[in-house]
C-alpha cells in the first residue's frame, strides 16, 4: 500500500514538474484544457441532478394525474407551485382551456388547436432547458484533442529549437520538449473522453424524458378533446 502511494505521489510530482518547466504557450494550452474540464464536470453533475429531479417530478405528477381526481382539482393544486417537465405541459394546456371557456370560445377545432399549440410551446421550452449547455460538452469533446495537439506541436518545436541551440541530439536535450508535448496530448484526451461520454449519455437521457413528456401531451390532448365533446353534447 505504501508503495502505491509513493508511486502516485511520484507521478503527480513528475507531472507538476513537467507543467512548471513547460513553455509558456504550452502552459496556456494546458490551463485552458483544465479549466474546460472543470466546467465540463460542473455541467455533468448539474445535468445529472436536474434530470433525476425531472424524472422524480414526472413520476409524482403521473401518480397525481391518474389518481382519479378531476383536472380542475389538479390544476388548483399546481397553480401556486413551480412546475416543470410534464406538469408544465399540463398547466399550459389547462390555462388555455380555462381562458377559452371564460371568454366563451367553444369552437372545438380552434380550441383543440390552441391547446395543442400551448402544449407544444411548453414542450419545446422544457426540451431547450434540458438540452442547455450540452452543446458545450460536445464542443469540448470534439476540440480538446486538437487543442492538446496544438500544445504537442509547440512542445516538439521547442525540442527542435533545443537541438539547434545546443547542437546536440542527446536525450537530455530532446526529452523535456517531447515530455511536455506528450503531457499536452494526454490532458487533451483526459478532457475530451469524459466530455464525449457524458454528452452521449445525457443526450440519451434528455431524449427519453422528452419522449415521455411528448407522449403525455398527445394523451392529454385526447382527454381534453373527449371532455370538450362531452361539454358540447351536454349544452345541446
Amino acid at each position: 500500500m505504501q508503495g502505491i502511494e509513493l508511486f502516485f505521489s511520484g507521478s503527480f510530482s513528475s507531472l507538476f514538474t513537467l507543467f512548471i518547466q513547460a513553455n509558456v504557450f504550452v502552459k496556456l494550452v494546458m490551463c485552458s484544457l483544465l479549466v474546460s474540464s472543470v466546467w465540463c464536470w460542473a455541467v455533468i453533475f448539474d445535468k445529472l441532478i436536474s434530470y433525476s429531479h425531472t424524472r422524480r417530478g414526472i413520476r409524482k405528477f403521473e401518480k397525481m394525474f391518474w389518481s382519479g381526481q378531476s383536472l380542475e382539482e389538479l390544476y388548483s393544486k399546481l397553480l401556486d407551485r413551480r412546475v416543470s417537465g410534464m406538469s408544465a405541459v399540463f398547466m399550459a394546456a389547462m390555462r388555455e382551456w380555462k381562458k377559452s371557456f371564460e371568454k366563451g370560445l367553444f369552437s372545438p377545432i380552434s380550441l383543440q388547436n390552441r391547446i395543442d399549440r400551448a402544449m407544444n410551446i411548453a414542450l419545446v421550452r422544457e426540451i431547450e432547458h434540458m438540452e442547455s449547455r450540452l452543446v458545450f460538452l460536445a464542443t469540448v469533446g470534439s476540440t480538446a484533442p486538437f487543442i492538446g495537439l496544438f500544445g504537442t506541436v509547440i512542445g516538439i518545436m521547442n525540442s527542435f529549437q533545443s537541438i539547434a541551440t545546443a547542437r546536440n541530439t542527446s536525450i537530455a536535450v530532446v526529452a523535456p520538449g517531447i515530455a511536455e508535448a506528450l503531457l499536452a496530448t494526454a490532458i487533451g484526451l483526459f478532457v475530451a473522453i469524459p466530455a464525449v461520454i457524458a454528452y452521449n449519455k445525457l443526450t440519451g437521457d434528455s431524449n427519453r424524458i422528452a419522449a415521455k413528456i411528448e407522449s403525455f401531451a398527445d394523451e392529454f390532448s385526447g382527454v381534453l378533446s373527449r371532455q370538450l365533446d362531452e361539454h358540447l353534447t351536454a349544452r345541446c
